[in-house]
């Protein structure tokens, strides 16, 4: 794989990752080809506020209002770009393309004077800027595709990026977790149809990484330092009814307590902290256990699944001895033509309901298989 960085006409980074041809050969240089666009300059940072009732920092980033929204495929904002498009990615074809969000959550652009590290709008509501990084990960330079269309060696391209850019934005000092994630599907709520992920450089530790940490911590204490991650993959392989796929390195299994119709946890059978600590059989064996899992997903109703696929990746600066790398995956879709919605229960109490017994989800996935 070779990795190429440039710039963007308002000076975010791009980073082209491109696999060699049969010979050998990579495509012609990438960083030659210059973005001419008349962009606006970034914006600023967004803004962090504290809630102290359940310890959390929420972002208000006002600035997303304007992001693009389900534009036609011919002025696709992540398709090559073309003489009459000039799209994010200025070259004319590529295999696996990252840039810096043109409308990013959080990022190190410097923040409005009154968004300094002391402010507060009350005592109980500190302020700060919302620094970190997002960018976007186009999988494939094809529009009209999937992940799950994907080849073995592509989908390994993505996951090198992944891992490639967790160990840049780990490296930063604004950044104390990275998550890899991609939304599929216009009932999740994705804005562009073009495969692709994303990737968070949070300023803060995510809440619900602190809570699995936090459970992980007492299970340790009350289990003469056992490793409530390996426990639970141990169970459920030893149980083997919720087990979807499995292979020398990884188990995907539905969780005996999934609060999603089809939830799938994908998890390594060695305990690693991060993507860039996965061997290079870890990686291959990866990419086809995923992709096998995706189009068991998309066959479940015939229809293409909407999902989340979601990395669990530690901590940049705390809790990696604890730690277990693992990949969510999980649709809304609880059967054909029907999706399940969060309602009270889930929304305003954070209490999950779920219509599909784990067991039958893992049974129909299963016979999904292909």
């Amino acid at each position: 794989m070779r990795r190429t960085v440039t710039t963007l006409a308002d000076g975010r980074e791009l980073i082209y990752f491109d696999e060699p041809d049969a010979s050998g050969a990579y495509p012609a240089e990438r960083a030659s080809v210059v973005d001419t666009r008349p962009l606006d300059p970034r914006p600023l940072a967004s803004q962090l506020r504290y809630d102290p009732l359940l310890d959390e920092w929420v972002a208000i980033a006002a600035h997303r209002q304007t992001r693009i929204f389900l534009p036609s495929s011919d002025e696709c904002p992540l398709c090559p770009s073309t003489p009459a498009h000039a799209s994010e990615v200025p070259a004319a074809s590529y295999d696996v393309a990252v840039f810096e969000n043109r409308f990013p959550s959080f990022s190190d652009n410097p923040a409005e004077a009154d968004l300094a590290t002391d402010a507060q709008i009350t005592p109980l509501t500190p302020v700060r800027p919302g620094g970190g990084r997002c960018e976007v990960v186009c999988f494939t330079s094809e529009h009209t595709t999937s992940f799950a269309e994907l080849s073995p060696a592509r989908a390994r391209t993505v996951l090198d990026a992944q891992a490639d850019r967790t160990a840049a934005l780990s490296a930063r000092d604004d950044v104390e977790q990275v998550f890899c994630f991609e939304n599929r599907g216009v009932e999740i709520g994705v804005t562009l149809h073009h495969p692709h992920g994303q990737i968070y450089g949070y300023p803060f530790v995510t809440p619900r990484t602190r809570t699995m940490l936090d459970s992980a911590v007492r299970y340790a204490a009350a289990h003469n330092g056992a490793n409530l991650f390996g426990d639970i993959l141990a169970a459920e392989r030893a149980s083997g009814e919720r087990v979807v796929l499995a292979d020398d390195h990884w188990t995907a299994y539905v969780p005996a307590a999934a609060r999603w119709p089809f939830e799938v946890h994908v998890v390594p059978h060695r305990q690693v902290p991060d993507l860039p600590a996965l061997t290079h059989p870890e990686r291959d064996a990866f990419a086809g256990l995923y992709l096998r899992l995706l189009r068991a997903f998309d066959g479940l109703f015939s229809v293409p699944m909407p999902y989340i696929s979601a990395w669990y990746q530690a901590p940049v600066r705390s809790a990696r001895e604890l730690a277990w790398l693992h990949l969510q995956l999980f649709s809304i879709r609880r059967a054909a033509g029907k999706l399940k919605y969060l309602a009270g229960s889930e929304s305003a109490m954070g209490v999950f309901i779920n219509d599909v017994r784990p067991e039958e989800a893992a049974k129909m996935l299963r016979e999904a298989l292909r």
